[in-house]
């Protein structure tokens, strides 16, 4: 909270920001999703949300810099610091995100990833795996594009968690494009780890309410195409978990 201290004028400057930005996009909502003429609701709601992504992250000072080809379909697998991943990601390229069931509940936020189409996750829940995973193969057939982070929680950054299985069974199937993609964020005025990483038993409130007080924060994200095939979902998941620990050795270092 020592950045709210330093920078008041920043933080409430921020917050009357993003108020505004937050009418905005649900009257943006209401005008290109549920008075729309034309495209599935699915293609329409990504789009919306990508456009909502943009706003949001220009009022926090998200910057990003992009390595890759940008998939624009199938299913992206990607490490997880924050919610900023959303953020990030979602300003990139029209998507559908897929979430623990947790997001639902933070203020406004949790209501905004309802409205983008956001597919929520019980991960606790054996029984919930089956229908998310049919939700999933749902939307790829829509030629929208999915965002999994299998880690299934986020991390300081200082390195990638091992990946979950459950839900890449429908990439194992081998019928929709696959891509890795890392994250990594830099912070001039800040501890990255601290300060934009979401993890341990940090409070939503707070750590927005600090990350409102930083200058800007930059955001890398590196884009590779799975070219390998799997047996299965178990096989892929070490796969994809390989090809993300390849593209964040062969990063530059922040200077």
């Amino acid at each position: 909270m020592k950045g709210i201290r330093e920078q008041p004028l920043r933080v409430i400057f921020r917050l009357v920001w993003l108020g505004c930005t937050i009418v905005w996009v649900v009257l943006d909502f209401l005008i290109c999703v549920l008075l729309r003429r034309g495209g599935s609701l699915r293609a329409v709601r990504a789009a919306w949300q990508q456009d909502s992504a943009r706003r949001l992250g220009r009022v926090l000072g998200l910057e990003c810099c992009v390595s890759g080809p940008v998939p624009a379909r199938g299913l992206l697998v990607s490490n997880h610091l924050s919610y900023l991943d959303i953020l990030v990601l979602g300003s990139l390229t029209p998507a559908a995100f897929v979430a623990k069931n947790e997001v639902k509940s933070w203020p406004v936020f949790g209501w905004l990833a309802t409205l983008a189409g956001t597919v929520f996750i019980h991960r606790e829940r054996r029984t919930h795996v089956g229908a998310v995973s049919a939700r999933m193969e749902s939307i790829l057939q829509q030629n929208v594009l999915v965002v999994l982070f299998p880690e299934g929680t986020s991390s300081d950054g200082s390195g990638v968690l091992p990946f979950k299985s459950a839900l890449l069974e429908p990439a194992a199937r081998q019928s929709h494009p696959l891509c890795a993609g890392l994250i990594q964020y830099e912070l001039a005025d800040g501890d990255v780890a601290e300060e934009v990483c979401y993890w341990k038993d940090m409070s939503f409130g707070p750590h927005l309410l600090n990350l409102l007080s930083k200058r800007s924060i930059r955001a890398t994200v590196r884009f590779a195409p799975w070219t390998g095939g799997a047996a299965d979902r178990k096989e892929l998941a070490v796969g994809l978990h390989a090809q993300i620990m390849q593209l964040r050795h062969s990063a530059p270092k922040p200077g």
